[in-house]
C-alpha cells in the first residue's frame, strides 16, 4: 500500500493538484471543504506558537525579580490590526497582575510595551485557560507528556482552548490526542467538547530525519491534530504521513512551498 500511496504522491507534485486514487465512488472522494477548515485553524495555531516562543525568549532574558512573581497564567492573542500581542502574569484572587506585554511587529521583532490591558479582558482569558487545563489533567492520564495551550476569544465573546501535545524536552514529537474546549463568555463553564484521544499518546524521536506514519486509521478523516502534527514537524521529518481508514495525507515540498496531497484508499485497502 505505501509503494503505490508514494507513486500516486509523485505524481502529485509533478501535476501540482490533490491526487485521488481510483476505487471508490464519488461520494466517498476526499473531503476537502473539511480538511481546508481544519488546515485554516492549523495554521493561525502554529502563528499563535511561534509568538509564544519567541516572547518567551524574551521574557526568560527579562530581569529576574519580574519573573519570579509569573503564574502560570499567560496567553498570546491578535488584536483588531491583526498584530499579535503575549501577556505573562499571575491570576489570584480574580485579579490579573500582569506583568510582561510583547507586541510583534511586521518584521516578526518582539518589543516589550508598558501598555496594560483591559482588566477584565485578562482575567476572562486566565480563567478559560485554567479551566480548559483543568479539565484536560482530568482527562488523560498521570505523568501524560505535556501540552501547550492555544487560546481564541471568539465573536460571540465566548473562547475556544486548544491542547495539543508539546515537543517535548527528549525531543519526541507526539500525536494520539488533541483536545479542544469551548467555553462561555464568563470563562466558567465548558459549552462544548471536540476532543479526540486515542487513549494513549505516542511519539517519534525528533532525529535522525526519516518517514514516519501517523495511526489514525480509526478515523475516516484527518483530525485538527493530525494535520497539526504535519505542518508543525514537516522539517523534522523527510516525510509525515497521515494513515485515515479511507485516506493518506502528507506534505511534499516543492521549491519553496510545500503542497498536501491526498490519496484515496481503494476497498481493498481501507479494509485492512
Amino acid at each position: 500500500m505505501r509503494r503505490s500511496i508514494k507513486r500516486l504522491l509523485t505524481l502529485a507534485l509533478v501535476l501540482g493538484y490533490v491526487v485521488t486514487a481510483c476505487g471508490w465512488p464519488s461520494q466517498n472522494d476526499f473531503d476537502i471543504a473539511d480538511f481546508n477548515k481544519k488546515f485554516e485553524v492549523v495554521r493561525w495555531l502554529v502563528a499563535y506558537d511561534e509568538v509564544a516562543w519567541k516572547s518567551t525568549d524574551v521574557m526568560l532574558a527579562s530581569d529576574k525579580a519580574e519573573i519570579a512573581r509569573l503564574g502560570k497564567e499567560w496567553f498570546c492573542f491578535q488584536d483588531k490590526s491583526g498584530v499579535w500581542h503575549a501577556v505573562y502574569g499571575k491570576l489570584e484572587n480574580n485579579k490579573f497582575d500582569q506583568i510582561f506585554h510583547f507586541v510583534v511587529d511586521a518584521t516578526g521583532k518582539i518589543t516589550r510595551t508598558s501598555d496594560k490591558l483591559d482588566d477584565a479582558f485578562v482575567v476572562a482569558h486566565a480563567r478559560a485557560l485554567n479551566l480548559a487545563i483543568t479539565k484536560l489533567n482530568d482527562s488523560v492520564p498521570p505523568n501524560s507528556p505535556r501540552h501547550n495551550s492555544y487560546i481564541r476569544l471568539n465573536a460571540d465573546k465566548t473562547f475556544t482552548v486548544w491542547l495539543l501535545p508539546a515537543f517535548q524536552p527528549d525531543s519526541v514529537a507526539v500525536y494520539g490526542g488533541e483536545f479542544v474546549y469551548t467555553i462561555d463568555a464568563a470563562a466558567g463553564k465548558i459549552t462544548k467538547e471536540e476532543s479526540y484521544f486515542q487513549g494513549a499518546f505516542r511519539g517519534f524521536k525528533a532525529a535522525p530525519p526519516r518517514e514516519i506514519w501517523l495511526n489514525y486509521r480509526e478515523k475516516d478523516k484527518p483530525t485538527l491534530g493530525s494535520i497539526f502534527f504535519v505542518w508543525y514537524y514537516k522539517q523534522y521529518f523527510t516525510s509525515i504521513f497521515i494513515d485515515n481508514s479511507k485516506s493518506t495525507s502528507t506534505v511534499i515540498k516543492n521549491g519553496d512551498h510545500y503542497m498536501w496531497t491526498h490519496v484515496m484508499k481503494d476497498k481493498k485497502e481501507a479494509g485492512r
